[in-house]
């Protein structure tokens, strides 16, 4: 999708860039490696519907080491709109789904 004004702050959460979106065209304000599933866990994954609820399980235990980061975002959210941009063509099943879940639970 093309950026909005009220994305907010957008921030890409892929390890790897997007294919097909110069970084002139994305308008990003932070691309954050660290917050992405790692290759394997990717790799793994693949976008299979089947495995989505273990490669929750799996990706929420590699955020466990990302605590801070964690942290750093959800406080960022607290104070302005924060869009997770993802290359995954399933809106319903990938990282960012899942990083929205962890900041919307941490907000409770």
């Amino acid at each position: 999708e093309d950026a909005d004004s009220s994305d907010g702050y957008r921030i890409l959460i892929d390890r790897l860039w997007p294919r097909g979106i110069s970084k002139g065209d994305a308008k990003l304000d932070e691309w954050n490696k660290e917050l992405a599933p790692s290759t394997e866990l990717r790799k793994w994954f693949d976008h299979t519907p089947e495995r989505f609820e273990e490669f929750k399980k799996r990706y929420r235990e590699e955020l466990k080491s990302q605590e801070d980061e964690l942290k750093r975002l959800h406080s960022l959210a607290k104070s302005k709109t924060v869009t997770l941009l993802y290359a995954a063509k399933d809106e319903n099943m990938n990282n960012a789904v899942v990083l929205r879940e962890i900041l919307t639970q941490s907000n409770e």
